[in-house]
This record gives C-alpha cells, sequence and structure tokens, in this order.
C-alpha cells in the first residue's frame, strides 16, 4: 500500500484486487460546517444532514466524469422531515432539509430514523456526464424503503436491491468542543472475479471472499471515521494491512457548492414564455429566487 496522507474533506478511493472489491473513505470538515451554517439546524437535523453529505460523497466520488451528479433524497409523508436532499458534482456538494419544527423540539435529543421520517423512501440517482454529441447523460435511479437505524443502513438495502451488489457503509458524525463538526464515511463494495472497475456489478451475497473483507471493513470504529489525526490511508492500513496488496486512488478534494449564481438563475428564468416570466417579476422587474440550499434570496432582473 503507497501512503498518501488523506485528512479533511477528502474522498480516497481504493480497490483490493485479490478479494474483488472496491471502496471509498470519505472525512469531512469545513465543507460540511459550511454548509450547515446557512441553516441553524437543531443538532439532530445537522447530524442527519451531515451523514447524508457524507453519503453523497462516497457515492458521488465513483462518478468517473466531473460532469456527472448524484443525488441522494430521503422523502416522506408525515414525518418530522418530510424532505431531505443532498448532491455531489465534480467534488462540489450541497444539501438541505425540510422539517416540523414544532415536532422536531418534542423530540429526545438523539431521535431514531423512523422518529424522523417515519415511512418514508430513499431515491439515490446518478446522472452520469453526456457523451459526446450528446445533451444529456444517462440517468438511473433506485428507490428503497427508507429502513434500518440509520441513512447507511438505508444505502446498504439500495445497493442489495438495487443493484444487487453486496456493499458496507459506515458513516459517523462528531461534533467537537467549538461547536464544529467532523464527519466521516466508508464504503466497501465486492466485485465478481474480472470485473473490478465496472460500473452496477452483480454477483453472490455468499462470496467468501466478500464475506472477509466485509469482516474487516466492518472492525472501523465511528471514532476512527472522525479522527482528524488519523489519515484515511492510515485508517485503510489498519483496516486491510495483512492484504497482499490494495491500490490507493488519487485523493479527491471535496468542497461546498452551489449554483445559485445571478447568472444561473437568470438562464433558468429565461427559459420561460414572456407572459410567464412577467407574471414572476414584482413592480421594479426583480424576480425574487430562493435557494433552499444556501438559504439566500437572489432578486434577478428580467432577461432582455
Amino acid at each position: 500500500m503507497t501512503t498518501e496522507t488523506a485528512t479533511l474533506d477528502t474522498a480516497l478511493g481504493f480497490t483490493i484486487a485479490s478479494r474483488h472489491a472496491r471502496g471509498r473513505v470519505v472525512r469531512l470538515g469545513p465543507a460540511l460546517d459550511t454548509i450547515l451554517a446557512a441553516h441553524a439546524y437543531p443538532p439532530a437535523l445537522s447530524k442527519m444532514l451531515a451523514e447524508a453529505l457524507v453519503l453523497a460523497a462516497l457515492l458521488g466520488s465513483t462518478l468517473k466524469h466531473e460532469e456527472g451528479q448524484l443525488t441522494l433524497q430521503a422523502q416522506t409523508k408525515g414525518g418530522a422531515i418530510d424532505l431531505l436532499v443532498a448532491d455531489y458534482r465534480g467534488g462540489e456538494m450541497r444539501g438541505y432539509l425540510r422539517f416540523d419544527a414544532d415536532r422536531i423540539a418534542e423530540m429526545p435529543a438523539e431521535p431514531s430514523l423512523f422518529a424522523l421520517f417515519g415511512k418514508g423512501y430513499l431515491a439515490i440517482t446518478f446522472d452520469q456526464a453526456p457523451l459526446p454529441g450528446q445533451n444529456t447523460g444517462e440517468r438511473y435511479q433506485g428507490i428503497v424503503p427508507l429502513e434500518g437505524g440509520s441513512l447507511a443502513d438505508a444505502a446498504e438495502h439500495y445497493f442489495a436491491q438495487s443493484e444487487q451488489l453486496p456493499s458496507l457503509v459506515r458513516v459517523a458524525v462528531r461534533t467537537l468542543g467549538d461547536g464544529t463538526h467532523v464527519a466521516g464515511g466508508i464504503l466497501v463494495q465486492h466485485l465478481p472475479e474480472g470485473e473490478e472497475g465496472r460500473e452496477r456489478l452483480h454477483t453472490k451475497l455468499d462470496h467468501p471472499e466478500w464475506q472477509h473483507v466485509e469482516a474487516l471493513a466492518g472492525t472501523i470504529s465511528a471514532d476512527e471515521l472522525t479522527d482528524i489525526g488519523l489519515g484515511l490511508d492510515q485508517l485503510l492500513w489498519r483496516l486491510f494491512h495483512e492484504e497482499d496488496e490494495v491500490r490507493i486512488l488519487p485523493v479527491a478534494s471535496l468542497s461546498r457548492g452551489c449554483r445559485c449564481s445571478p447568472d444561473h438563475i437568470q438562464s433558468v428564468i429565461a427559459r420561460f414564455p414572456p407572459e410567464e416570466r412577467a407574471q414572476m417579476a414584482d413592480e421594479n422587474g426583480l424576480v425574487h429566487v430562493d435557494c433552499e440550499f444556501c438559504a439566500k434570496s437572489f432578486p434577478v432582473a428580467l432577461p432582455a
């Protein structure tokens, strides 16, 4: 195994060729705090969104092209949280959630996933980058019930049901003494023989090589995932140092990113017919657009 230290706001990919396995480890810090600071969520909701952002980074960083996008959405009817969205594109993450403040205030400090969402679903959408000569890329989506004790459990169900791909997912979030956050996660998946590196693979759940890798990866602790003094390469060494070879992929940097610039919003408004644009504007000819992701309002002049 080569050594390449990575601590905060990074994703590190790896493969274990002899075991037909691949994975990602992610740790978030300042980028996560920048996203959370825009909303002033209660602690339980900040933790939930942090978990979603780690998952988005774990899954999104598997995309081969920066133009591709991964969107994770948890939605319910009647839950205290009725919508959670996190997405990833080219190393940039964003996310928000919509909730009933009164119901959240009545809950304990660490409510269960069911208490927050009730009966809901988790949708994971991969938008692949368009090929040359195409305007849009391939899109595929999997939807599974929002079950288990955490979003990581629900993501494992997604891979088992939608992808038929044995996977282990672990996510942890820690609040530091100064109020900042550290969140980390690991995704490990089993590949059938001769299929290293392909997308959307299918294999048997009872393969002994997968059971071995799953057992090793399952020893990871929440403290290790959120230990800012432990490099991600060092974390992988702790888990898999007895393997013949673990190949480390280039480190991917992660950041907060939102696509709500005035120019982008104006380009979207320009797609509407003139009469609809006129109805959007106030008496000064401005359209006020609210961005849920960054909690800002943008007054935009109507395009000429």
